[in-house]
């Protein structure tokens, strides 16, 4: 029920209001910052003051517009930080901020935009309360009123409950508000956070779009556009309400309610174009009734300001939306007057006469014509700048991944011209030295077969890695070595003469940790062959909760080992392994051990360490 509030909307109570009163206070402090230093900039322009002061001004503002962005995250909305031009350096740098919409956009924003949108949401919740406390205390201070109002009957129940519906509705009133507030500012201060959402709604879903649709939700969510629209409105609204209540000698009430639904079709037509057609309709009709008991040769049945409205409605469903919406919004229009000249008796029009009518409506029908052809010749203009600038986009791209491709190519080639050819040599020459080489005893020749066992491995891996590059296929794309091929690279270490003990856990892991997991193992039996001649190596890979641990541990070289100098390396498998593991949100740990030999241990999670 609307009237009962939930355990959950009263803990959003305390944040909704937070925004709502911080909101409110952060728009009065920068009206009384930014709008006369905005006006005091513009005037003393002309003097290089004000050009050296406007800055200074857009600076506040946009430090505003961060506050501002802040006290969202705190609410629970996370908003988009806007890409800023730098400065530069030097006495200059600072004048370049001049050149930035954004900043721009921040101060129009904080100084013009905000100030109506936070003077509702802030005032209301206010009212809100005082109302609510006043009827619940109305016992308490009703005896101070004069006795005729405290003689009126029910009174007393009357205060109690309408302060006890104010206070049951207080916690959804306030979040309604507080996301007209949060829509309204992150709509124009950079947008929501990808995968962000308002506290208590649903997640956004994700869909397909056609690159059209795509161009249009663009145009839709440019900052500047919203706010120029919100702008123009405003301005329709704050000038049509006092026009058609002094010429038109409406109630000051209607005259509101007519002049704010005529300048909010224009609003709800950016992003609904359904609701800003509907809405144009009904606020011109009802003009229309308002104004037409109204006397004089006044504009009628389209009084100029309602035509302005309904010109701005026309331009942002032609500009916005396809076609059709603005031309069944320019015949409304055309209907609506052609059915005021049927219907209406001329005895009865304002002036006396039909030609006033005739020629409003002739106005009205040119004049939103041309604004729907200019509108349409505008977005077709729009769209056609943007399908360039993607496609620009879109061959910088594929420029860029043809030039990398190409590197790769390169790389690729050089590798098989000289390391998979030497590969093959020394396969070759191990898989024929027993019958090339007489009187080879049982013992060598399975040292060659030991060799060339393993020259194929490293040549089938290297293909593989050939592949990779080459085509720029994934990794799951190519077979590579995982678990399961573990155990052949210790039987392969072993037949170098290595004392290797091995502890498998079985374990069903992606391709990629299990990728990961044999390049560690194979790099901490690397490291202990060529670095700890004739030491004993465990090679362990256990499953640990979530975790999957890898380690392989040599002990010290025995003292009988005939010194030797280590085999050459280049130093970067133990960094490579870092970044393999890493990159599965693991974490690696090697060095000596107190005995003398070495550990490399490695977890990596079988869990995936990013939501969604």
């Amino acid at each position: 029920m609307f009237l009962v509030p939930d355990r959950r909307s009263l803990r959003q109570l305390g944040p909704d209001l937070a925004l709502l009163f911080s909101g409110l206070g952060l728009t009065l402090l920068a009206v009384v910052v930014l709008v006369p230093l905005t006006a005091v900039s513009a005037t003393l322009a002309i003097l290089w003051i004000g050009v050296v002061l406007l800055p200074l001004t857009l600076t506040l503002a946009s430090g505003l517009a961060r506050w501002d962005r802040e006290r969202l995250l705190r609410w629970g909305l996370e908003v988009s930080s806007p890409q800023y031009r730098p400065a530069g350096a030097g006495p200059a740098g600072p004048l370049r901020r001049i050149t930035d919409p954004r900043r721009w956009l921040d101060l129009g924003f904080e100084g013009l935009i905000a100030l109506p949108v936070r003077v509702l949401t802030g005032t209301l919740p206010l009212l809100w309360i005082l109302g609510s406390l006043s009827g619940l205390t109305y016992w308490a201070w009703g005896r101070l009123l004069p006795s005729e109002i405290r003689e009126l009957p029910g009174q007393w129940a009357l205060a109690a409950v309408t302060g006890l519906v104010l206070a049951l509705t207080l916690p959804a009133g306030a979040h309604l508000l507080a996301r007209l507030d949060a829509v309204v500012t992150a709509s124009l201060l950079g947008g929501a956070a990808p995968g962000a959402r308002l506290p208590g709604g649903a997640p956004a879903a994700a869909s397909r779009i056609s690159p059209l649709a795509a161009s249009d939700h663009r145009l839709r969510e440019n900052a500047w556009s919203r706010m120029t629209i919100a702008y123009l409105a405003f301005v329709l609204v704050v000038v049509g309400w006092p026009v058609t209540a002094i010429v038109y000698e409406v109630h000051p009430a209607p005259a509101m309610v007519v002049s704010v639904a005529a300048g909010a079709a224009a609003l709800m037509g950016a992003r609904w174009p359904w609701a800003g057609l509907s809405l144009s309709a009904v606020a011109a009709l009802a003009v229309l009734l308002v104004t037409a008991p109204g006397h004089g040769t006044a504009p009628w049945p389209w009084p100029v300001t309602s035509l302005l409205a309904h010109c701005l409605t026309l331009a942002v469903l032609a500009i916005f939306h396809r076609w059709y919406w603005a031309l069944s919004a320019w015949s409304a229009g055309a209907i609506l007057t052609l059915l005021v000249l049927l219907v209406t008796d001329p005895a009865e029009l304002p002036g006396g006469t039909l030609r006033t009518v005739t020629t409003n409506g002739v106005v009205l029908v040119a004049i939103s014509g041309g604004v729907v052809l200019l509108g349409l010749t505008a977005r077709q203009w729009i769209l056609a700048r943007g399908q360039a600038e993607e496609a620009q986009s879109v061959s910088a791209e594929e420029m860029r991944r043809r030039h990398e491709l190409e590197d790769r190519g390169r790389i690729a080639r050089e590798l098989h011209d000289v390391v998979a050819h030497s590969m093959s040599v020394i396969t070759v020459q191990a898989g024929t030295a027993k019958y090339r080489l007489q009187h080879l005893d049982a013992e060598t020749v399975s040292e060659f077969e030991d060799i060339a066992a393993s020259s194929r491995q490293a040549l089938g891996e290297m293909r593989s890695l050939l592949t990779i590059l080459r085509t720029d296929e994934a990794i799951a794309e190519v077979s590579m070595p995982g678990l399961a091929q573990i155990d052949e690279l210790v039987a392969a270490s072993r037949s170098a003469g290595a004392e290797i003990s091995a502890e498998l856990d079985d374990v069903d892991v992606p391709p990629t940790t299990g990728l990961t997991s044999y390049r560690a193992v194979q790099e901490g039996l690397s490291n202990a062959l060529r670095h700890a001649r004739g030491a004993a190596i465990e090679v362990r890979i256990l499953h640990l909760g979530d975790d999957l641990e890898i380690s392989v541990h040599n002990h010290a070289p025995p003292q009988s080992t005939a010194p030797h100098d280590p085999l050459p390396g280049a130093g970067l498998g133990l960094a490579g392994t870092r970044e393999r593991v890493g990159a599965l949100g693991g974490s690696v740990e090697c060095g000596p051990t107190p005995e003398g030999g070495f550990l490399l241990r490695a977890r990596i999670p079988l869990t995936d360490p990013l939501p969604g």
